[in-house]
């Protein structure tokens, strides 16, 4: 230490020619894929070169076109397969929560046996779990079904099972794969609403993967734009609006031009693709 001060040499120890110095590493909660690759084994480039960070508390929405990686960025944040370059940092883990594009309930088990099962594959048993389970279920409405059955349920209640079940655990990072792609247009804005105000009660950081711009500006703070073939990131937009907004959100001008602005965002992603 008494040389790398003294020497003539000293001026070389934060040389360029050491490399740059090491990024920060993410704090708890955050997520960040470095120049992450994918390809699958029958040759298909799923991401190139993607780099995406997102901070502690963010909402950030991943939209594109079909076939562009968005899933596949996120179950490689969620640590369920490895890219084939570059690095993740934070993401995987146990305190990482997944909702996917379908409830994938169990049909013999009841709703707060659902919910329970992340706890119980931790080997906590029913009696333990039970208040994680039932504060799960009142934050998405749904205390009154403990012992009902998923064929009893609503799509829009079999969601909400979906998302209670990935809350239990209480994630640090929720991650959300199209989970409300197949509901209708009321559903889908109602458990949007839902879904803002659990943001704000818990905190969590959220990524979202949608295919709707309106969706994605209505509950975002950033929306990240990904092109095709091979997938990657084109485009970063902030959601000009607070973080609790409601529904006149969704008429005011800061909505409509972020909309345009994403619209845009991806009819270019689109359009690299058909020149690729």
């Amino acid at each position: 230490m008494t040389l790398g001060r003294t020497s003539p040499l000293s001026g070389m120890m934060s040389s360029p020619l050491r490399g740059p110095p090491p990024r920060p590493a993410v704090k708890a909660g955050s997520v960040a894929l470095r120049n992450v690759s994918k390809t699958f084994s029958n040759g298909t480039v799923a991401l190139s070169n993607l780099d995406l960070e997102v901070r502690e508390g963010e909402f950030v929405s991943l939209i594109g076109p079909s076939g562009c990686g968005k899933s596949t960025a996120l179950r490689i944040m969620a640590g369920l397969t490895a890219p084939s370059s570059g690095t993740l940092e934070g993401g995987g883990g146990a305190d990482v929560g997944f909702v996917f594009q379908e409830p994938t309930l169990m049909p013999w088990a009841t709703v707060f046996d659902n919910v329970w099962l992340p706890l119980r594959l931790r080997r906590m048993s029913r009696t333990a779990a039970a208040s994680a389970v039932l504060e799960a279920l009142a934050l998405v409405g749904l205390s009154k079904f403990t012992g009902s059955y998923p064929r009893e349920l609503s799509g829009g209640m079999k969601m909400r099972v979906s998302i209670a079940r990935a809350l239990v655990i209480e994630p640090r990072l929720l991650l959300m794969d199209e989970p409300f792609a197949a509901l209708d247009e009321i559903t889908r804005f109602k458990l949007n609403n839902d879904l803002i105000r659990l943001k704000a009660e818990l905190g969590t950081t959220v990524v979202f993967v949608t295919h709707s711009v309106y969706e994605s500006v209505f509950l975002s703070s950033r929306i990240v734009v990904m092109a095709s073939r091979p997938g990657r990131a084109i485009d970063d937009i902030a959601v000009p609006a607070p973080a609790d907004r409601d529904e006149a959100f969704r008429s005011s001008p800061a909505y409509v031009e972020t909309c345009r602005a994403a619209s845009l965002a991806l009819h270019g992603a689109m359009a690299e693709d058909d020149y690729l």
